[in-house]
Formats: C-alpha cells, sequence, structure tokens
C-alpha cells in the first residue's frame, strides 16, 4: 500500500511532500518505509511534485 501526501506545517508555506510504503500481512503492517521531501520552489520540468 502507498499514501503520497503534501504536509504543510504552516499556511502559505510549501510544504514537504512525504511518500509513506506500507507492506500488509494478513491485514496487519509488517513493515514501513517512507521518504520527505521539501516542495521546490520550481521544478525543471512541467510535472511538479503534485
Amino acid at each position: 500500500m502507498a499514501v503520497h501526501g503534501h504536509h504543510v506545517d504552516t499556511q502559505g508555506e510549501r510544504g514537504r511532500a512525504v511518500l509513506d510504503l506500507f507492506r500488509v500481512m494478513d491485514g496487519k503492517i509488517v513493515e514501513h518505509w517512507d521518504a520527505v521531501q521539501d516542495v521546490p520552489e520550481a521544478s525543471a520540468h512541467d510535472d511538479t511534485t503534485f
């Protein structure tokens, strides 16, 4: 299972892109990985973070 989110601490800030990956076995989470990256001010291409 994967969750891609946008976390903003203070209104008006760009915030962070958050990715959580879960491995589920028999209906229970058995492993979890995550990655967090500040949302850049500008993108080098048209595919932005969100």
